[in-house]
């Protein structure tokens, strides 16, 4: 699997996002469900074929716990940010969106919309 090393230039944190990228449906559908917990500099950077508000849309079923979810532009300027809450039915974001970051709650306050992101390929697994 590839991991993407994601940092944020216009507010930079002490330790960047390691997350793992998830193109496929399957693994978008998946997400993050049934998981127990999510460490809080890991996370899930999911790619969407277009940029828009429907496909990048989120649900939060079947999740043990609460995340923070940032919304990227083509180029990866950061269109909306949420606390996303377990159980809850959808999450869209205010723009369109290309790319998703899900990640642990605590890191929610270290990206706001207009922040410009980088995500780099780091490893395969």
């Amino acid at each position: 699997m590839v991991q993407v090393l994601i940092r944020n230039l216009s507010r930079p944190a002490k330790k960047p996002i390691l997350a793992k990228s998830c193109t496929s449906f399957l693994c978008q559908l998946r997400g993050l469900m049934f998981r127990k917990a999510i460490g809080e500099h890991e996370g899930l950077f999911f790619v969407q074929a277009a940029t828009d508000r429907i496909n990048s849309a989120i649900h939060m079923f079947f999740m043990n716990f609460d995340i923070a979810v940032i919304w990227l532009d083509a180029q990866y300027c950061v269109v909306d940010v949420t606390l996303a809450h377990r159980w809850r039915p959808a999450y869209f974001p205010a723009k369109a969106a290309k790319y998703i970051i899900e990640t642990h709650p605590n890191r929610l306050n270290e990206f706001h919309p207009g922040d410009q992101l980088v995500a780099e390929i780091c490893s395969n697994a």
